[in-house]
């Protein structure tokens, strides 16, 4: 692709055809028109409602329960007994399916919002006349005037410019305006952010004037490559997904394989098909978790409310698991670790230094003067307590403020009679105020070596001396020293008048002004840190997680601030753009993990950053608020964006938005993530030994002909309504000590470890065996009760069902910890919790105690006496649970 800004604007000109004065003519504006389309991005095709309904579906899980409610149809319409069981399995298949639906239903507007970046009116010369018209009607050869506010509207090749400076942290993440010239750059790998021959759309213009020619349009501006890269990333799919997937995979081929070993075993004891397909039913029922995806939704989004309340507004569920996995954090600088407003940090006045001058109060006498004279020597504005205006200049006036000089009252008391606007070239501002009636002081401001040329003198106490060459030495070191800590450094001289014919000439000309000056001083600033992150990137390393810089800002800016705040350490690596692009794939995945730091660098940089730390197989969170950082934000295991600064487009690329713009809020929703992780752990725990205590009471009973212990609706209403509320209220159990002193759960560690499999079979195992005793207990005390044959099986239904939902209902306080006793735990540790355990008892009271309820469920009326088995049977499986955990058996090495 041709490089515009290695050439004079001269050739550019003559390359597009085009003509400075006259612009293009209308004729060849429609030929372009034509060939190259709009200036406007394309958009991506989007899934519809009822494709991502249709993907619900592909769940092994699900596919199983269909199948079963094909088979439940065919043998309850041949049996006679009705369709029931189809409705029941169908609805929980269609209600996953919406639920799914709706939590995958994105708002994928990344490209509108890139759109609504591009400035809706420009002003352009066509015919040899100036006119305004819309954006979108730019050609590659445009010439176009940009003035103060505008947004550039396309990739513009600066041929003029008068003291041009434009905003483009979006694209290239630096915070300062960047000045811009029409001079011929050379060198081949220049990054986007000292390309200042060019101007980007999207770009604000924040100061002066200038014209340009149009270089590219469209899909082809910068803006327009990233808009590609949206739509060529492909989201990543989240470690809770994946696991339970792999858990449904496991779950259905262990079913199907006992569904069939039960019925094989069925046929050979001689039972008839029907009766063999209702129970390989029923055990399908039984072993998978139908609640388990609805509970999952619901536990997240319950974790999505608590982050609104911590300054986290979660637009896609699954990215607050995501986020506890987190092991990579890759944080832009640039309003995320820092401020995002310039401040002033230090001065130095005529060998006094104060690092900090917030902690240096008050100032000197001179210290005061050089704040009061760059303060009355800028454009910014006071209004509301609010400064607008240029960076640099509205952080004067926020250190005037900090020492009680308001620029508003300097100004009222010195009123500006002249002034010399900055200039690019001579890189000073001058301004005459009016000090007194017989005075005028000349104030200015600018780059140290332009100041110094200035001035013969230098203020020193009470004096002002002529200036020595051991008095500009010492200048030169101490701007050194600010220079080593990223600061940018301004020099502030000033002088004043007092003849009638200087003060005369100063107030009609500015000839003779920027001369004879007294040196004051220097004063350093920078974007500092924010206060907080020093602490929120302690705790990430803490929590096993590396936090890694990207920006786009200076090496050197980027290495102070990553110093200060913690992420580079001693012997840290920091790579540059230019460095990065000159390695390859491979060469960057097999240094990725030594580097801490990246500057200067492209959007492209950021998704190969990603990529990489991706195929060493680690979680990466991308933090980011400009253009630049969306594709890289979508790319990532966890996009966050900043809600304050961020960018329409950075927001809806990510999944989580910062509205306090705060990089430790991010380590909050780490925090939150892996609490939401732990209590999914729980919620499945729960309902898989529940699960597999079904399974096995079915497998026993079928494999030694003792009959139907439950029936398929006795099973649904446990997994579904009985089981639901606990496993919920699980969630809300706070974080266990010290969950951030632990390292990432690893990706490759999925849910089975070896400490839940032994949990949830042990604990199924028992389950099952009470559920089994019930329901022989159950069946005995029939036939001594002299009951008719047909009723014998339901009284052992009945106590089977009792005692299995009394049994988890004592037992889900166990799961507050693998390690920590029941009993030692508080009564009040989760409150949501005791109230879903009595709502479930209360459900499982209203079937078995109405008569209506009974009747539908087919169950018979128990006795105080198979209620005291029930109770005692019930409680078998906590003790076991206390025991395991006295023993330290209840837990493995690798649960993290």
């Amino acid at each position: 692709m041709r490089k515009f800004f290695n050439e004079e604007t001269k050739e550019v000109i003559e390359h597009l055809q085009s003509d400075i004065e006259k612009g293009l003519t209308s004729e060849e504006f429609e030929k372009r028109l034509k060939r190259d389309g709009y200036n406007e991005l394309a958009q991506g095709s989007k899934r519809t409602v009822f494709q991502i309904f249709i993907t619900q579906f592909k769940s092994f899980m699900i596919l199983i329960l269909i199948i079963a409610a094909i088979i439940s149809g065919v043998v309850g319409v041949m049996s006679g007994e009705g369709l029931i069981d189809v409705f029941v399995i169908m609805g929980i298949v269609i209600l996953n399916a919406v639920i799914g639906t709706v939590q995958e239903k994105k708002a994928e507007s990344s490209l509108e919002a890139l759109q609504k970046l591009s400035a809706p009116k420009c002003k352009v010369i066509r015919d040899g006349h100036v006119i305004t018209t819309d954006s979108k009607n730019l050609v590659v050869g445009d010439i176009v005037i940009i003035e103060t506010g505008d947004l550039v509207p396309a990739d513009i090749r600066i041929i003029e410019s008068a003291n041009l400076k434009i905003q483009e942290s979006a694209m290239t993440g630096e915070s300062l305006p960047i000045e811009k010239n029409s001079d011929k750059i050379e060198g081949d790998n220049i990054p986007l952010g000292d390309r200042v021959n060019m101007a980007f759309s999207s770009g604000i213009v924040t100061y002066g004037h200038g014209r340009g020619i149009v270089v590219a349009t469209g899909m082809n501006t910068e803006v327009g490559k990233i808009a590609g890269m949206l739509q060529n990333t492909q989201s990543t799919e989240t470690p809770m997904s994946r696991r339970l997937e792999q858990l449904g995979k496991v779950l259905g081929l262990a079913t199907l394989a006992i569904c069939c070993i039960v019925f094989v075993v069925g046929i050979l004891y001689g039972h008839n098909i029907i009766s063999m397909l209702m129970i390989s039913i029923s055990l399908a029922v039984a072993a998978i978790p139908e609640g388990l995806p609805a509970i999952s939704t619901i536990v997240l989004a319950m974790g999505v409310q608590r982050m609104v309340k911590k300054n986290a507004i979660v637009r896609t569920l699954p990215s607050v698991e995501t986020l506890g996995s987190a092991t990579i954090i890759c944080s832009d600088k640039t309003g995320t670790l820092t401020q995002n407003k310039m401040t002033v940090v230090s001065l130095s006045v005529a060998g006094i230094e104060y690092d900090d001058i917030t902690d240096k109060l008050p100032l000197t006498e001179n210290g005061s003067m050089l704040l009061q004279t760059s303060i009355l020597c800028s454009d910014a504005m006071l209004s509301n307590g609010k400064t607008i205006g240029d960076p640099t200049e509205t952080a004067l006036l926020d250190a005037g403020i900090t020492f009680q000089l308001n620029k508003n009252d300097l100004e009222k008391k010195y009123p500006r009679v002249n002034e010399i606007p900055f200039d690019s070239d001579r890189k000073l501002m001058t301004t005459v105020n009016q000090l007194s009636d017989n005075t005028l002081i000349v104030n200015t401001k600018g780059g140290l070596d332009e100041v110094l040329s200035c001035c013969n003198r230098i203020r020193i106490g009470n004096e002002d001396i002529p200036i020595t060459e051991a008095h500009i030495s010492v200048i030169r070191e101490e701007n050194e020293k600010m220079a080593k800590d990223a600061l940018r450094v301004l020099g502030i001289a000033y002088k004043h008048l007092q003849e009638n014919d200087e003060i005369s000439d100063a107030k009609s000309s500015t000839a003779n002004l920027e001369c004879n000056l007294t040196f004051i001083g220097i004063l350093g600033m920078i974007d500092p840190a924010r206060p907080e992150a020093k602490e929120a990137v302690a705790t990430c390393f803490k929590a096993g997680i590396k936090p890694v810089m990207i920006t786009g800002d200076h090496k050197i800016t980027a290495s102070a601030i990553a110093k200060e705040i913690g992420i580079l350490k001693q012997g840290g690596k920091v790579v540059t753009g230019v460095e990065l692009e000159q390695m390859s794939d491979d060469d960057l995945f097999n240094q990725v993990k030594d580097i801490d730091v990246y500057a200067r660098v492209a959007p492209e940089h950021k998704v190969r950053i990603v990529n990489a730390f991706q195929r060493h197989g680690e979680v990466v969170a991308m933090t980011g608020d400009g253009v630049n950082d969306a594709p890289a934000l979508k790319k990532a295991d966890i996009g966050a964006a900043m809600g304050i600064v961020g960018t329409d487009v950075a927001k809806d690329a990510a999944d989580i938005i910062l509205t306090d713009d705060n990089f430790s809020t991010i380590v909050t929703a780490v925090e939150e993530g892996r609490r939401i992780y732990d209590n999914i752990l729980k919620s499945i725990q729960f309902l898989l030994s529940t699960n597999i205590g079904e399974v096995v009471l079915l497998f026993i009973t079928s494999i030694a002909n003792l009959g139907m212990p439950l029936l398929p609706i006795h099973i649904l209403w446990i997994n579904l309504v009985t089981d639901s509320l606990p496993a919920l209220a699980l969630s809300l159990d706070p974080a266990d000590d010290g969950i951030m002193n632990r390292k990432p759960r690893s990706t490759k560690t999925g849910i089975f470890t070896k400490g839940m499999i032994w949990r949830i079979a042990y604990q199924g195992f028992t389950f099952g065996l009470i559920s089994l005793a019930a329901f022989l207990i159950g069946k005995n005390q029939a036939v001594m009760l002299n009951m008719p044959e047909n009723s014998i099986e339901n009284f052992g239904q009945t106590m089977a069902f009792a005692t299995l939902v009394l049994a988890q209902l004592v037992h889900v306080r166990n799961l507050h910890s693998n390690t920590k006793s029941a009993f030692r735990l508080k009564i009040n540790h989760n409150t949501k919790l005791l109230g879903a355990i009595f709502v479930s008892l209360l459900l499982m009271l209203l079937v078995l105690l109405i008569p209506a309820m009974r009747n539908v469920f087919e169950f018979s009326q128990l006795g105080k006496q198979q209620w005291i088995t029930v109770i005692l049977l019930a409680l078998i499986p906590t003790i076991i649970v206390e025991i395991m955990k006295m023993l330290k058996f209840n837990s493995s090495k690798d649960e993290y």
